[in-house]
């Protein structure tokens, strides 16, 4: 196996779904906001479908999400060491036949995928924004994974509204402290929030993630607030029967 990686990369295992992922801490690794993000989205079942992962980086949610669905997955991620990883992740998981990793700018998504053509986008955004004053890690594939660099939610939505059906559906991670903007981006490209579900680190402490669904040309209202997820039990490290059974299946 140590074939397939290159220098400083490593092989992990989301063990719930049976899946390896190369990784590569220097350039970037997958975190519990993408394992969450794969569980959250509702994917069909027809083989016929095409569900499409934005800002995919190394993959992680796109390969988590295989199994839920008979259709095709799509990654797209302009960085090269991130796409390469993808490409070799899906190769090691024998899902060449199921997903295709896109090395390119979300720019040139309608080259790849038809527009309304789409019945689910994932989606992982950079979390903050590109500010001046803003400090910023002086890894460049860090930067731009964390940071609205080389894309922000506007482009990231004109791309959504895009490439989606009529009432299809995406979904996102993001931080709460940027909530309106993205609710702002969702509704002013037709994508209307329906489903938001607060993560919180652990009882007594404030939500640092939320996941939420939004439908294409959905109608105003009836957004629903599901029950919240924690992490971490009480003061403890150990992981919330919830969280253990997405990340090992136990």
């Amino acid at each position: 196996m140590d074939d397939v990686l290159k220098e400083n990369e490593r092989i992990d295992q989301l063990y719930s779904n049976d899946i390896k992922i190369i990784q590569n801490p220097e350039v970037f690794s997958f975190s519990l906001d993408a394992v969450l993000l794969a569980d959250f989205a509702r994917l069909p079942k027809k083989s016929t479908s095409k569900t499409v992962d934005l800002c995919a980086g190394n993959g992680a949610v796109g390969l988590f999400m295989s199994h839920k669905t008979n259709g095709h997955i799509y990654e797209i991620e302009l960085q090269d060491k991130l796409a390469d990883m993808a490409k070799r992740s899906v190769s090691l998981n024998n899902l060449d036949d199921k997903l295709t990793v896109i090395n390119d700018d979300l720019d040139n998504t309608f080259d790849y995928v038809d527009k309304d053509s789409v019945d689910v986008i994932t989606c992982n955004p950079p979390y903050f924004p590109d500010l001046e004053d803003s400090k910023k890690n002086p890894n460049p594939y860090l930067a731009i994974a964390r940071h609205e660099i080389t894309t922000n939610l506007d482009k990231i939505l004109t791309v959504c509204e895009g490439l989606l059906k009529t009432n299809a559906k995406a979904f996102f991670v993001y931080r709460p402290d940027r909530m309106l903007e993205l609710f702002d981006a969702m509704q002013s490209h037709n994508v209307m929030p329906k489903k938001i579900q607060y993560i919180y680190p652990r009882e007594g402490k404030e939500s640092n993630m939320i996941l939420v669904e939004g439908i294409k040309a959905g109608k105003n209202g009836g957004t629903k607030v599901l029950p919240p997820i924690f992490v971490y039990k009480d003061n403890s490290n150990e992981y919330t029967d919830f969280v253990r059974k997405i990340l090992y299946g136990e």
